[in-house]
């Protein structure tokens, strides 16, 4: 009986040392060995190494990871409060280090690292009223603090990839003042846009009338222009009609004068019976016998 135990006892000896001896690390892994707590290698790649049986081997996720920090408050340079929402991407750039500042564990490098945001938070927060902090960009709330907290994030061996603000609230005792003060800034830009538009639409109207007087100008000068010319070249065709025939000349004058004359209603005309007004109506043949 004993006989047949040492075999069994031999093989899983050698299975325990095996598993003792081997580890494996993928390629979402950083792998540190360890002897009584003192780093030994940490300069593992994927696959499978060998290590004695006594020595330890702690895992890393070398992977982006999210952590989330919800309702937080602030205080704004104008001592009112802000609760605020946000997210931490980060991942382990030097895997000694954050050994050694945190022991590898993850939640507690999570908790460390997301006091130091806050902390950064907090101090760009401070350096902006509450109006500015809501009126920005989420960027513009956190891009002050994110140099200082990576400077603090690299002593744990850690990379900061990014701060998101999730959400940003009021308390409900300010909210009806903040909203009122929001109003009144966006209703200050609209007065100033639409006294900007008003501006605008005068100076286009004065340009479109001063143009409208200078079309008009223009055509009224050559308006007079062409008449004075055809008054011009009617002119001297009279005057080659009249010098072709005079006599007809004053006929035809002498008719439209009668015309002229004898068509008042009302009017009395007083002349002399031998008036050289009449001399066509008493001879129409005139100086032509």
């Amino acid at each position: 009986m004993t006989g047949r135990l040492v075999p069994i006892v031999v093989a899983t000896a050698v299975v325990v040392l095996a598993a003792l001896s081997f580890f494996t690390v993928s390629d979402t892994e950083y792998a540190i060995r360890t002897r009584f707590s003192a780093i030994e290698s940490a300069t593992y790649g994927p696959g499978l190494h060998v290590k004695w049986p006594w020595d330890q081997v702690v895992k890393i996720d070398r992977r982006i990871l999210t952590v989330a920090r919800p309702m937080s408050t602030f205080l704004t340079s104008d001592d009112r409060a802000l609760i605020v929402d946000f997210s931490i991407k980060w991942r382990v750039r030097s895997p000694t280090r954050y050994y050694e500042a945190t022991g590898g564990d993850e939640a507690s490098a999570a908790n460390r690292l997301s006091a130091l945001v806050e902390d950064g938070m907090k101090s760009a927060v401070a350096g902006h009223t509450l109006g500015q902090v809501v009126t920005a960009e989420h960027p513009a709330v956190t891009s002050a603090m994110l140099e200082s907290a990576r400077g603090a994030a690299s002593a744990l061996g850690i990379e900061l990839v990014d701060v998101r603000v999730v959400n940003l609230d009021l308390p409900d005792e300010i909210a009806a003042h903040v909203y009122d003060q929001m109003k009144e800034s966006f209703q200050k830009t609209a007065n100033e846009l639409r006294a900007q538009g008003d501006s605008s639409a005068r100076s286009i109207r004065a340009a479109a009338d001063r143009q409208r007087t200078e079309i008009l100008s223009n055509a009224q000068r050559d308006a007079l222009a062409l008449k004075g010319a055809a008054d011009a070249q009617a002119a001297g065709i009279y005057a080659r009609a009249n010098a072709s025939d005079p006599e007809f000349y004053a006929f035809y004058r002498s008719m439209q004068a009668y015309e002229r004359a004898l068509d008042k209603s009302n009017g009395v005309l007083v002349l002399s019976p031998d008036s050289a007004f009449f001399k066509y109506m008493k001879d129409p043949g005139g100086a032509r016998r």
